[in-house]
């Protein structure tokens, strides 16, 4: 483990292995060390005296006593005696006999005999860390008393003042060499100006820089002057006599001359020293080269007045210092009138605006800040703004995006149009196509439509008489949406034939209306229907009719208020698509409507009412699914032999179209035909059924299970019956007894579904039950789908039929559909169910009366 994990681990242990290391380099066979472990020895009587550190591992610093090569060593800390001591802190490890002291007898030094008695202490410096210890020890047992701990205690207290006291000193002589180093490579010369003699003393690196010689420079502040450059003169003594005045800080930079005629730049600064008076007697301060920096300044500032960028820099008084050419053009301003100005008198509405607000904030924080933002007019635009903090101010750059914004709003609005179009034909197909009215659908697109294209509303169908409603209506606001219902609900009622909405339903046309109150309201009789037109206070409409195959199914009204402009082309052609999209949305759905009828009336025509057999209760579903308009292929069927024994049918033909219907009609028929016959039971049925396919060439597959309940007058004394079933391919009929069981007609093998070999081999199987049992068929639409794997779906099936059970046989059929498939049916579903009553008394009200064909003598 690393020092870097330690810590991860530990906070603790990472400051004491910090500690550690800021000792390990500084104490290491110090002498300090070496005299007070003697002393140890010596008062102890000890054989030896160590003092360890650990970090991740014990390194011995010193000691007496101890083999050549000791010190400096390490030693891990799981074999450490040093280890045991600093995790005793603080309290010390007095063992008088190591071998039999726990803590210690399995550590190397005791079990090769170096180690028999010991006596450690912890050490602890730097507000407490422990990071070692001092021990003493012999090879052989003895007895420590409370004087010789006291004593490695004093002597403890020494070691850890040796150890702080090295640590420091060499803190302090790294801190001293940094910054010699610094002072160096910053190439700082330093100065000492002696106020009451007058003297002045440069280091030999100021020395150089005034471009004097070593000795040539005579420690007055007149040839100090006579260096300066003529133009800066002035106030650079200036700026010094200010100091000496206040008592307070020197800050200038200035050029001098130097022997060769070149000018260089010196940033010069310093502080004013005071007697005890209060007057000033001495000026110190250093001085450094600035030339590259103002060079470097020059080149810059020539490369600013070149980029198309504007730019400009404010110093911490927020006053002008800079301006660039492209920032006069874009500010319509000239430096001259700028320059020393503070920004917020040059340009007063950036004050409290997001220019005042984010300069402020960059000063405040240090952080640079990006933003966009407009100023009024005279500039009228919007700027892309970066502002960044330095040591003399603010610096600036911005760009005009007033093009660009107007482009990118231009953008916006194009997509939030397409969006809308995708949104209202998303939420009318998606209404439609779960199953919810035209009414429901149209009340989401008007709220779709507002706020984007209009401040509220209405719309509008057709009957199929010709009359037209308003079915839907939405307000931008909330509260206001009663209002326009209220108003939807008197319109038409009230508004004559020439009215722009009963116009545009006539035409075919869209109608925009400038003046709604104009052209509108003035048509509307005194009443309700006007002062809530009134209260609405639309400016603008528009009237578009939704026509799909030269039909008009309805009409959107969408109004605008006074403080919003009309809607220009795009708006218009806009709620155009929607309209148009809509219309196109409804017919299909109605088409679709149609379809779904007639498919469903197709595929219950082919199945047929149950019979009402003696003391038995027949109950049969069907459900199309909510999402297919496709025929269907699932049947079931219900029908008494000759001999009086009631046969129950469940199947599905594989396919969703007019081919699975039709192939579903011919097997029900020819099953009823090939299951009429006396005495032929389920697997029988099945097979002929499978030679029939094959002989047809029907070209069919399908899934059927088919059971026959029969009764011998014995069975019916005793309140008997039996069951005799069959299946091929199909999900297993549920068998509820009467003492609540359920349990699965499956053999262990599922047979082939119908219409694959027509070979193959069909098996039946036989249960007996009481008399109350009820027997359950179904189709895979009840137990499979895209939400429900089939293992699942017989799961739920159980336990609902089980909770279910004393339900009347309709009120459970029913309740299993809608438990299973709360969200509505995937596939289509076919149930039929049988619950045999008990025969000892009368025929139950529920199982309706009896109804059998008649029997053949």
């Amino acid at each position: 483990m690393t020092s870097d994990d330690l810590s991860s681990v530990d906070p603790a242990a990472g400051e004491r292995v910090a500690a550690v290391a800021r000792l390990q380099a500084t104490a290491v066979g110090s002498p300090a060390l070496q005299r007070l472990t003697a002393v140890a020895v010596q008062l102890l009587g000890a054989e030896a005296a160590q003092v360890s550190l650990f970090g991740v591992d014990e390194l011995v610093l010193g000691g007496t006593g101890l083999p050549q090569g000791t010190v400096g060593i390490r030693v891990p800390l799981e074999e450490s005696l040093c280890a045991v001591t600093a995790a005793a802190a603080p309290h010390p490890v007095v063992a008088p006999d190591a071998r039999l002291d726990p803590r210690l007898a399995g550590l190397p030094p005791v079990v090769g005999g170096d180690v028999a008695s010991y006596l450690g202490l912890p050490l602890a410096v730097f507000d407490g860390q422990v990071v070692g210890a001092l021990s003493a020890f012999c090879r052989d047992p003895r007895t420590w008393s409370d004087a010789d701990v006291a004593l490695l205690r004093q002597l403890g207290d020494s070691v850890e003042i040796e150890l702080e006291l090295a640590a420091q000193v060499r803190e302090l002589e790294s801190s001293r060499l940094a910054f010699e180093l610094a002072i160096d490579a910053a190439g700082i010369g330093s100065f000492d100006w002696d106020l009451v003699t007058g003297r002045l003393v440069w280091d030999d690196r100021l020395t150089e820089l005034m471009g004097f010689e070593r000795g040539g420079f005579d420690e007055t502040i007149e040839a100090f002057a006579g260096r300066c450059h003529p133009d800066d003169r002035a106030r650079t003594i200036e700026a010094l006599q200010h100091a000496i005045d206040t008592v307070g800080e020197y800050d200038a930079e200035f050029r001098v001359v130097l022997p060769s005629g070149d000018t260089r730049w010196i940033q010069g600064r310093g502080r004013v020293l005071a007697d005890d008076t209060g007057v000033a007697v001495r000026l110190v301060g250093a001085g450094y080269d600035t030339t590259a920096q103002r060079q470097a300044d020059a080149r810059v500032a020539r490369v600013m007045e070149s980029v198309k960028s504007a730019f400009f820099t404010l110093d911490r008084d927020w006053r002008f210092t800079y301006l660039n050419a492209e920032g006069e053009r874009v500010l319509q301003t000239s430096r001259d009138d700028v320059l020393g100005r503070v920004v917020w008198d040059a340009f007063p509405d950036a004050a409290e605006a997001g220019f005042g607000i984010r300069y402020r904030e960059a000063m405040a924080t240090g952080r640079e800040q990006i933003f966009e933002a407009y100023y009024p007019a005279p500039l009228e635009a919007w700027f892309e703004v970066r502002a960044w903090p330095g040591p003399d101010g603010l610096s600036v750059s911005f760009i005009d995006v007033t093009e660009r914004r107007a482009a990118e709003e231009r953008a916006q609005r194009s997509a939030a149009r397409m969006r809308l179009v995708a949104d209202t034909t998303a939420a009318m197909a998606e209404r439609l196509a779960g199953g919810a009215g035209e009414e429901e659908a149209l009340q989401r697109v008007a709220e779709a439509l507002v706020p984007e294209s209009g401040d509220w509303v209405i719309a509008s169908l057709v009957d199929e008489d010709g009359r037209m409603r308003d079915v839907a209506a939405s307000h931008r606001d909330p509260g206001s949406v009663a209002l326009v219902e209220q108003y939807a609900a008197l319109r038409l009622a009230a508004l004559p034939p020439t009215a722009p909405i009963l116009r545009a339903l006539a035409s075919g046309v869209l109608r925009e209306v400038p003046d709604v109150m104009a052209a509108v309201g003035r048509l509307l009789p005194p009443g309700d229907a006007r002062e809530t037109l009134r209260a609405l206070a639309p400016q603008s409409a528009v009237t578009l009719p939704m026509v799909a195959r030269g039909r008009t199914l309805g009409a959107l009204s969408v109004y605008r208020s006074a403080d919003r402009d009309r809607a220009d082309a795009q708006d218009v052609a806009t709620l155009l698509d929607v309209a148009d999209r809509v219309a196109l949305a409804l017919d299909n759905s109605r088409l679709y409507e149609q379809q779904r009828r007639l498919a469903e009336g197709l595929q219950r025509s082919m199945l047929t009412e149950p019979p009402e057999p003696d003391h038995a209760e027949i109950v049969v579903r069907y459900l199309p699914a909510v999402e297919a308009a496709e025929v269907g292929g699932d049947w079931y069927d219900a029908f008494l032999q000759p001999s009086g024994a009631t046969m129950l049918v469940i199947g599905d033909v594989v396919g969703h179209d007019t081919a699975a219907a039709a192939a579903m009609g011919q097997l029900r028929g020819m099953l009823r035909g090939i299951g009429y016959r006396d005495g032929i039971g389920p697997a029988a049925v099945l097979a002929d059924l499978d030679a029939a396919i094959e002989g047809l060439d029907m070209g069919t597959m399908a899934t059927a299970a088919i059971a026959r309940v029969e009764q011998s007058p014995e069975e019916r004394a005793r309140g008997l019956s039996r069951l005799r079933w069959s299946n091929a391919g199909h999900p297993p009929p549920l068998l509820l007894h009467v003492d609540g069981r359920i349990e699965e007609l499956a053999t262990e093998r599922a047979e082939l579904m119908l219409g694959v070999d027509p070979t193959a081999r069909r098996t039946e199987s036989v249960v007996t039950v009481k008399r109350g049992a009820t027997l359950l068929l179904y189709t895979d639409g009840l137990v499979e789908g895209r939400d429900l794997p089939l293992d699942e779906g017989i799961a739920r099936l159980r336990a609902a039929l089980a909770e279910l059970a004393a339900r009347p046989l309709g009120e459970l059929c029913d309740e299993v559909i809608e438990r299973l498939r709360p969200e509505g049916l995937q596939d289509d579903v076919a149930l039929v169910a049988i619950r045999l009553h008990p025969e000892d008394r009368p025929r139950p009200r529920e199982a309706g009366p009896e109804k059998l064909p008649p029997r053949r003598a």
